[in-house]
């Protein structure tokens, strides 16, 4: 077993694999290279892919690139490899964003490796959740998660519930008073049929759930004003399940980290029998991100707010091919 090769097909499958990750609007703005001699594969930032309106600091990019890093483990543990991953490797190139050697063949991390058959099954789900609680021993097992990647999974009160909302309608408010808020959206929403069939990247209309007719989930109308054939409406949860996912600081690392958190959370949800979607729409605004904070909470910095539940999975949405995203040396 310890000669057995890493071979292009296997680096390939894993890179596959890394890029179910969920990114903001789906643009995937990841790059991987694989360093043979090494046994070493590269993860970088694919500024192309950048959102200078809806994240300026590339804070939700890094975000993006921690999931697909996160499946990027998992997926190897799942083969065999031991993952050795080290954040922001070259301080003087930060587009560099992590290096991970694949060490054995060995024994796989069996807690890593058990989330693999979520990868392919999770997915944005825009649909109502029903009205049912989540047991305390669940939400204790995906706090759990977070903190085993570093960061810190809240499941805010009821009140703070309301100030997320209250913070997410403002946020729906700014956007039609800016004339570049929705630019972003646009750019990266599929509208019509023949579009939405073709890409491989972005989110197709058949991925934005109906519109909201009624209660209070935190759901994005990635239509905005545009027309969507056959959407229809929907009620929605007036009581949603939300949670908060921080980490202390809010510099590159801890943003990689957080994506990490992130989908560790999203992969254990998802065998857990949960339905989730994400927002970022308030922390778009930097005085919103900072109220969406908890006062009450050690959390320093809100990196994403998640909605959990029990409903409908969502649909898969396009991926990039492998040969666009990675290259072998």
């Amino acid at each position: 077993m310890q000669d057995r090769p890493l071979t292009v097909e296997t680096v390939t499958g894993l890179v596959e694999d890394a890029g179910a990750a969920p990114s903001m609007h789906n643009a995937q703005p990841w790059k991987f290279r694989f360093l043979s001699g090494a046994r070493t594969i590269h993860l970088r930032a694919d500024l192309d892919r950048a959102m200078p309106h809806s994240d300026p600091t590339n804070r939700a990019l890094h975000l993006g690139c921690g999931a697909a890093l996160f499946n990027l483990r998992v997926a190897a543990a799942h083969a065999g490899w031991e993952p050795t991953t080290r954040l922001l490797p070259e301080p003087a190139n930060p587009e560099l964003l992590a290096s991970v050697r694949l060490a054995g063949p060995t024994r796989p991390d069996d807690s890593l490796a058990a989330l693999y058959p979520a990868i392919h099954r999770r997915h944005t789900s825009r649909f109502p959740f029903a009205d049912q609680e989540i047991p305390a021993d669940i939400q204790a097992g995906l706090g759990d998660a977070a903190r085993q990647e570093g960061a810190q999974l809240a499941f805010p009160s009821t009140w703070h519930v309301e100030t997320l909302l209250e913070l997410a309608h403002d946020a729906e408010g700014r956007d039609t008073l800016d004339p570049t808020a929705f630019e972003d959206v646009a750019l990266w929403t599929r509208v019509d049929a023949a579009t939405a069939d073709t890409a491989t990247d972005g989110i197709p209309a058949y991925a934005f759930g109906p519109r909201r007719r009624d209660g209070k989930a935190p759901v994005r109308d990635f239509a905005g004003r545009r027309p969507v054939a056959d959407r229809g409406t929907a009620t929605f949860e007036y009581t949603p399940h939300l949670a908060l996912l921080g980490t202390a600081d809010d510099l590159p690392a801890d943003w990689l980290r957080a994506g990490q958190a992130l989908e560790r959370v999203l992969l254990l949800a998802t065998l857990q029998g949960l339905a989730t979607s994400l927002t970022s729409h308030a922390l778009e605004w930097r005085d919103l991100r900072w109220l969406a904070r908890d006062p009450r909470s050690a959390m320093g910095y809100v990196q994403i707010v998640l909605r959990l539940g029990y409903g409908p999975e969502g649909r898969a949405t396009p991926r990039r091919p492998v040969h666009e995203v990675l290259d072998i040396e």
